[in-house]
């Protein structure tokens, strides 16, 4: 699939990518899982700074695995080394990134903090999380997507649960890529309604709806029921008040069964069982929850190689 060069690029929103530019990564994602030992060394001497302020296993992971499978290398740095913004200005840790290192993921609580390293810096700068956005998450959420329902066009996804910042990019996502996505809140959780506007307007490129809702008859006919934790990092002083307000909308064979049968159960991980989802539902057949974790790692592979050039 030809299209403009993302060499260079930022990922920081998925609205900032086309959806012919979507569409080339899920596509390059497939080649790469299909084919790993082909892209074995086309980011040989290529360097990816990993800027950490949250814990992580999948971001972590998939990251740092697959630059050592594209032949290149990543550095692990926490803000416990040194906080960006804090111990050093951004504008300077971005000019020196510049002359050292090939490309920079970063996962942090502030979502400015990863716009204005974008603007300060040459290199690519991916978006790892923010309280905002997570945008590779759903990268690999549309890659499984796909590979359970042959095309995406026309899908739609039942998103229950917190308006949080996998809901957000999953709007983003769907909206560039034809998929129609419903978010189901309890009242007060509703998403950032400067999210959910640009993503309206975005989906009416390409024929699909953007939904938001607190009643769970928006689960009917979904392709896929999405849930994440009630309480997201930096929440958990709110848990007990979440868990009591957020039991109605809990993810069991009910609801799977509601949207229908043929709906498949996904979740970002990691999953509090017998919270948001019960583990009947988590460990069926219906669940492809570690096929979407494992396509974190194909999916941000081919962000690399195609904001590096590598493809």
């Amino acid at each position: 699939m030809k299209g403009e060069s993302l060499v260079g690029r930022d990922l920081i929103s998925l609205l900032d990518f086309s959806t012919d530019d979507l569409n080339r990564v899920l596509l390059v994602a497939e080649e790469v899982k299909a084919n790993p030992v082909h892209f074995a060394r086309f980011l040989e001497a290529r360097t990816l700074l990993m800027y950490f302020e949250k814990p992580s296993l999948r971001t972590r992971v998939t990251f740092e695995a697959g630059m050592t499978q594209l032949g290149g290398h990543a550095i692990y740095y926490t803000a416990a080394d040194g906080k960006i913004g804090v111990r050093e200005s951004v504008e300077d840790v971005a000019r020196n990134l510049d002359r050292w290192v090939d490309a920079a993921m970063c996962r942090t609580f502030s979502h400015e903090l990863i716009v204005e390293l974008g603007r300060f810096t040459e290199i690519p700068v991916i978006n790892g999380l923010t309280d905002l956005l997570h945008p590779c998450q759903a990268l690999a959420d549309y890659l499984t997507l796909q590979e359970v329902k042959d095309e995406l066009p026309g899908r739609r996804l039942a998103y229950v649960g917190d308006g949080n910042n996998v809901a957000h990019s999953l709007m983003h996502g769907g909206a560039r890529l034809g998929v129609n996505v419903a978010i189901v809140t309890p009242e007060g959780h509703e998403p950032n309604p400067e999210i959910v506007a640009p993503a309206r307007d975005a989906a009416q490129q390409t024929g699909a709806k953007i939904e938001v809702g607190h009643d769970l008859a928006l689960v009917e006919g979904a392709d896929a029921i999405y849930t994440d934790v009630w309480a997201s990092m930096g929440q958990e002083s709110e848990g007990e008040a979440r868990k009591r307000l957020f039991e109605p909308y809990r993810v069991d064979m009910e609801l799977m069964n509601r949207a229908g049968g043929d709906a498949v159960f996904m979740h970002c991980l990691p999953a509090h069982r017998g919270d948001e989802v019960t583990s009947e539902v988590a460990d069926s057949p219906r669940s492809v929850i570690f096929q979407q974790a494992e396509n974190r790692l194909h999916a941000q592979k081919a962000v690399l190689l195609l904001l590096l050039g590598g493809v």
